[in-house]
């Protein structure tokens, strides 16, 4: 099974779009386009899982870079997840202070 990354993807594709696309290389067995959490949109990225290694080899040499709704995709096997540290960006040992400020106290803005 290879799972295979599908970038710049036009944000009104769908996914039966993108399954047509890769089912000219061979059997599909998922499509995963991903979206916004908050508004339900597009992110322009998504994931084609197929079965046969040597079709979905085919199938990222002949994408890649083809023109689908009016963008150049951008296609490669998907490199595995990053294991990201629980509670996200602690902005790099400074304790979470992400204004430049060296630690000084900023005052409101409003």
């Amino acid at each position: 099974m290879k799972n295979i990354f599908v970038g710049n993807l036009s944000f009104s594709s769908s996914e039966d779009a993108v399954r047509g696309l890769f089912e000219t290389y061979g059997t599909v067995d998922r499509v995963s386009i991903i979206t916004d959490r908050e508004t339900g949109r597009s992110r322009g990225f998504g994931f084609v899982e197929m079965g046969n290694d040597e079709e979905a080899e085919r199938a990222i040499n002949a994408l890649n870079g083809m023109d689908f709704g009016g963008r150049k995709l951008n296609v490669n096997e998907a490199r595995p997840r990053e294991e990201r540290p629980f509670g996200g960006g602690g902005g790099g040992g400074r304790g979470g202070d992400r204004g430049g400020t060296g630690g000084r106290r900023r005052e409101p803005r409003w």
